[in-house]
């Protein structure tokens, strides 16, 4: 019989491809605290209802990728394709609304969509998320803008384009779905993609994000948004403009940027990095003003964000190989009678606070020093036959070559310097 294999998208990530992805998590647990924001960690599985009334049942997402199925008391159940629903329904569970005026919250983890496999897009794929629920002012916005370009910029990506937009609110943006729909109506509608004819009466904004060709030449001379927002909305984008441009951001005006999912209103961004390839977009989120009264709380305003980490780590990639650290030490042991002797040595280095490794059976020098170049450890702690005896240990430097022997007890000094 042959060997079970993994699934179609989805992939084992070991070492140093794992190394990348903690690395990151703890740059976001770094830079995030620093802003106030705490971690809140959310089941993967969730109820299919939370994801249709939030993403919107024309989504693409709730349409076509979803992994759902019904349970053993046929409940319909779903595991996340995104995070800010299971966010909300969290944050409304939980009675956080009730305990703090400003709840700032992140999120890691893995997200689950059925869509074509490729370079940067997985079926299962993970997700930084940021949300920041209570204030409705612009500086919020730009606030967590500013945290996301920090993020990016700490785990050493460079060169990346801010695109930004305003989708209006619940008030101005009926008029312009239907200056948009009139616009759609005078197109010869065949030459659009079925996708788009239906979104033309369901939801005609999501007819600019179409990534077909011929559609967004069709649309190339659609409505802006922006010159159909209401004077509120037109004051929160100029607001944040004006504070990204005081931090010093470059951004560019994306009239066309629309996001995938339906909660999104006013304040709509995207981080693109051109050195990926056609999944460009690293990061990307918006506001979300009605989302929490829409699954049933209070109505509560809110931003946030999402980066792909599959997508970062293609990012950086493509930058110089960041440092690994190397492991202190490595502990070889040439007699099976020095074992024990090894591992306790081992353990009192690891005490001190240093890294590294003890061999569990007793090997010769060569092989030793082969697994040590291996590792790419800094010092390697020998006990033969004559240290045994001694109740000493030869620390050899893997990068001068050079060695001395010394007492047990001088052991971690040695390696850490």
């Amino acid at each position: 019989m042959s060997n079970v294999k993994k699934i179609k998208g989805f992939a084992d990530l070991f070492s140093p491809e794992s190394d990348v992805f903690t690395f990151m998590e703890n740059t976001a647990r770094d830079v995030f605290s620093s802003y106030g924001y705490g971690e809140l960690r959310t089941p993967i599985l969730e109820r299919t209802e939370l994801f249709c009334r939030s993403i919107g049942t024309e989504t693409d997402v709730v349409q076509k990728e979803m992994y759902t199925f019904p349970d053993r008391k046929n409940r319909s159940l779903t595991m996340r394709p995104e995070a800010t629903a299971g966010v909300m329904r969290a944050y409304i569970e939980g009675s956080l609304h009730s305990q703090e005026q400003v709840s700032k919250l992140f999120t890691f983890g893995p997200m689950f969509r059925y869509e074509r496999p490729q370079k940067g897009r997985m079926r299962q794929f993970h997700q930084i998320n940021c949300e920041c629920l209570g204030p409705q002012e612009p500086y919020a916005d730009a606030e967590i803008i500013l945290m996301l370009l920090m993020f990016l910029k700490r785990i050493g990506l460079s060169g990346l384009e801010l695109q930004i937009n305003s989708l209006g609110c619940r008030e101005c943006r009926p008029q312009y779905h239907a200056a948009l729909r009139e616009f759609l109506a005078s197109l010869d509608t065949a030459e659009l993609c079925e996708d788009c004819r239906r979104r033309m009466e369901t939801n005609p904004l999501r007819v600019l994000d179409c990534k077909v060709p011929r559609c967004k030449e069709l649309t190339a001379d659609a409505p802006v948004i922006l010159d159909h927002t209401c004077d509120a909305c037109s004051e929160h984008h100029s607001v944040v403009l004006g504070m990204l441009e005081r931090a010093g951001v470059v951004y560019t005006a994306n009239p066309r940027l629309v996001r995938g999912l339906d909660y999104y209103n006013r304040t709509t961004f995207e981080v693109v990095c051109g050195e990926i390839g056609a999944q460009s977009s690293v990061a990307g989120g918006g506001r979300y003003d009605g989302l929490v009264s829409q699954l049933g709380g209070p109505d509560v305003p809110g931003i946030g964000f999402a980066c792909g980490m599959e997508r970062l780590a293609l990012a950086l990639e493509q930058k110089a190989q960041r440092e690994v650290p190397r492991p202190d030490f490595l502990v070889a042991v040439l007699e099976q009678d020095g074992l024990e002797r090894g591992m306790m040595l081992a353990e009192a280095l690891r005490e001190s606070g240093l890294k590294g490794e003890v061999s569990f059976a007793a090997r010769s020098m060569k092989s030793q020093m082969r697994q040590a170049g291996k590792r790419n450890v800094r010092k390697v702690l020998l006990l033969g036959g004559s240290e045994i005896a001694d109740g000493t240990v030869t620390v050899k430097d893997m990068d001068t070559g050079g060695q001395t022997t010394i007492s047990l007890d001088a052991a971690p000094g040695a390696v850490a310097d």
